[in-house]
C-alpha cells in the first residue's frame, strides 16, 4: 500500500491542465491540498464495501470508476558477481472524475498518473530514487487489462502471459536502469476478506488489494555505465480505492517478507494521531503452497527496536522491528541493508530493502523484503 499527499500541488496543475477547467477559488479545502473541488468530487466515486469477484485479466488493469490506484513492484536481487541490491518500481492513477472520458482525441483526460523508480545499492551503501508525472492522454502514460499493460513514458510493466503472472518491467533514469523478467510462483493472493482490506472501522474506508507475494526475478541491471546481470525474489501489490484513511489517521508501516522457508508475510499497521492504532490493522501469511492465512491485529506483536532521523526531511522513523506472531511460530528481526532509503521525491516516504533473521517453527530462518514507512513527514489522515 502506498499514498502520497505532497504531490498534489504537482498533479494540481497538471491535471487543471488536463481536464481543460479552470483553477477552482483558493478555499480551505484547497489549502489541504486536495483534488475535491476538481470535476467530480470524490463523493462520486464507486468505493470498496464488499467482496468482489475478482477476475484475471481484468482486474490486473485499471479501475477508473475509483479514485486512487497503484500497480507496486518491489524486490531483492543478486548479481553474479555477488554485488546486492534492492529496487522499486510504482505507476499511480489518480482520477478526477470516475470512469472513462468521453472525449477521446488530443490530451483531454480524466487521469493523473506519476510514477516513483528507486534503487538501493548495498554494497556502495547507496539509495537513489525518481519520480515522474504524466497524463493518462497521447499514449503518455496509462493502463490497461488485456493484455495487462501499464506505463508511464518509457517506465512500463507488460504482461507476457493470458493471465499477468508473467511480466516483464522496463525502465531507465539519468544513473541506472532495469529490464527485468517476474514470474510469479505462487497464486494471487486476496488480502482482507477475498481481497477487500479494511483500513478503518468507517465502511467503504478500504481498498481491494491483491498480490503477487514471491515472484521469480531474473534480468539485466545497469548503475552508470556497469551492467549487472541479476536474480532474485519480486512483490507486485495492486490496490485500487476511493477513501482509505480515517482522518484522525496519521499514516502506516507497511511489510512484504519473503522467508527461506517459502512463507511470505505481509503485515499493517495504521497509525492513528493520538498514538493508538487502528484495530483493522492486520496482515497475511501466505504458506508455500500458496494458501493465505488473514492475520488480526491481535495475533502478532511488532516492536520497534531503533529509529533513525532523516538528515533531509527530519522525520523519525523506525529502523529495526521484531516480529512475534506465536500461532503460527514466527519470531522475526527485521532490519534494514541500507539505513537511508527515503524516497526524497514530492513527499518524503522511507521504502527500502530489509533483511530477515529469526526462527519459524522452531528452525532457523532468514530472508529479505521491502518496509514501507508513510506520513512520519506530515500526516495522511484526510487525503486518500
Amino acid at each position: 500500500m502506498s499514498v502520497f499527499r505532497k504531490m498534489l500541488p504537482i498533479a494540481l496543475m497538471l491535471v487543471v491542465a488536463a481536464a481543460g477547467c479552470a483553477a477552482p477559488e483558493a478555499d480551505a479545502r484547497l489549502a489541504r491540498l486536495e483534488l475535491i473541488d476538481l470535476p467530480g468530487s470524490s463523493q462520486a466515486f464507486e468505493r470498496a464495501l464488499e467482496p468482489i469477484p475478482i477476475q484475471l485479466p481484468r482486474d490486473h488493469g485499471p479501475h477508473e470508476s475509483f479514485q486512487t490506484e497503484w500497480w507496486y513492484y518491489t524486490g531483492n536481487l543478486l548479481a553474479q558477481d555477488g554485488h546486492r541490491f534492492g529496487y522499486q518500481f510504482t505507476i499511480f492513477r489518480r482520477g478526477l472524475t470516475p470512469g472513462e472520458d468521453e472525449r477521446a482525441a488530443g490530451f483531454a483526460t480524466s487521469q493523473v498518473y506519476f510514477a516513483h523508480l528507486a534503487l538501493t545499492d548495498v554494497y556502495g551503501g547507496d539509495h537513489v530514487a525518481s519520480e515522474r508525472f504524466s497524463r493518462g492522454a497521447a499514449g503518455l502514460a496509462g493502463a490497461a487489462a488485456a493484455p495487462f499493460h501499464a506505463w508511464l513514458e518509457n517506465w512500463s510493466v507488460v504482461s507476457m502471459n493470458a493471465s499477468g503472472s508473467r511480466v516483464r518491467l522496463q525502465a531507465s533514469d539519468a544513473s541506472f536502469s532495469l529490464d527485468f523478467v517476474l514470474e510469479a510462483e505462487k497464486p494471487l493472493t486476496l488480502h482482507g476478506e477475498r481481497g477487500l482490506s479494511a483500513k478503518s472501522e468507517a465502511k467503504g474506508n478500504a481498498s481491494y488489494y491483491l498480490s503477487y507475494t514471491r515472484m521469480s526475478t531474473t534480468g539485466t541491471l545497469s548503475v552508470g555505465q556497469t551492467p549487472f546481470v541479476v536474480e532474485g525474489n519480486s512483490w507486485f501489490d495492486h490496490e485500487w480505492s476511493t477513501s482509505v484513511l480515517d482522518a484522525a489517521d496519521e499514516g502506516w508501516d507497511w511489510f512484504g517478507l519473503q522467508l527461506s522457508d517459502g512463507r511470505d508475510l505481509m503485515l499493517y499497521l495504521i497509525r492513528r494521531s493520538d498514538g493508538s492504532l487502528e484495530s483493522v490493522s492486520g496482515g497475511t501469511l501466505v504458506e508455500p503452497d500458496g494458501r493465505s492465512i488473514s492475520l488480526e491485529k491481535g495475533e502478532f506483536q511488532i516492536t520497534i527496536q531503533r529509529t533513525w532521523t532523516s538528515p533531509s526531511s527530519g522525520a523519525v522513523y523506525p529502523a529495526a522491528w521484531q516480529i512475534e506472531i506465536p500461532a503460527y511460530g514466527l519470531s522475526l528481526e527485521i532490519a534494514p541493508l541500507v539505513q537511508d532509503q527515503e524516497l526524497r521525491v514530492s513527499f518524503p516516504y522511507w521504502e527500502g530493502a530489509v533483511e530477515i533473521s529469526g526462527t519459524s517453527s522452531g528452525m532457523p530462518v532468514n530472508g529479505s523484503g521491502y518496509v514501507e514507512l508513510t506520513g512520519y513527514d506530515q500526516d495522511m489522515g484526510g487525503i486518500f
